[in-house]
């Protein structure tokens, strides 16, 4: 069953339960024109002060097309990200072992928004020792509608998916915060991150 899904900055939990669902061959989009406000150029960690976005800036030059769209680096943003997930993260059970892996994500000065996304995407999957192939639209087209995620994962709405509680590095101040990147996940379980994502319906 081929499944569309969009290109996202180290994505939500909700998006690689369906990225790694073995029945699903992935297509990612490249072709959509830019949707601002998305996991696109955004990912959601847990700060020392609850939700935390990060954003990537991109630079505004006309171009429309996911594949073509550049970040910009009028700001830091690498080194302010990093620090950021740092300071969210060095005191969760895992970061310490992942920590080089994940700081080479910051390294890259790769200047495609695309490229650094797919990028940060290997670097997740060698830490999940898992693989996954994938495909890449060839032209913008409509796709059956229950088989097109395009549109399904937004920040302003809760996942259409049950996602069991685990524990995470501020939830004694805060409580659970559901279906945040995925560095929330490895920082705080691990080794045990595929078959939690493996478990979600």
């Amino acid at each position: 069953m081929n499944i569309l899904l969009p290109i996202f900055y180290l994505p939500p939990i909700s998006w690689f339960s369906v990225f790694l669902n073995p029945d699903f061959e992935i297509i990612l989009e490249q072709f959509e024109h830019f949707p601002k406000q998305t996991y696109r150029n955004r990912a959601d960690i847990y700060g020392a002060n609850g939700k935390l976005s990060l954003t990537i800036p991109i630079k505004h030059n006309g171009e429309r097309y996911m594949k073509n769209i550049s970040v910009s680096d009028a700001e830091n943003w690498r080194k302010q990200h990093w620090k950021s997930i740092k300071t969210a993260y060095q005191s969760s059970p895992f970061f310490e072992y992942y920590e080089d892996r994940l700081l080479n994500i910051f390294e890259n000065e790769e200047p495609s928004l695309m490229q650094f996304n797919l990028n940060a995407l290997k670097t997740v999957l060698n830490i999940l020792k898992t693989e996954k192939n994938y495909s890449f639209s060839s032209e913008y087209s409509d796709f059956q509608q229950d088989l097109d995620f395009r549109n399904q994962f937004s920040a302003k709405n809760p996942p259409a998916y049950n996602l069991e509680k685990y524990r995470q590095t501020f939830s004694d101040r805060f409580g659970f915060i559901e279906n945040l990147s995925i560095l929330d996940l490895v920082c705080n379980k691990g080794p045990e991150s595929l078959t939690y994502l493996k478990s979600i319906k």
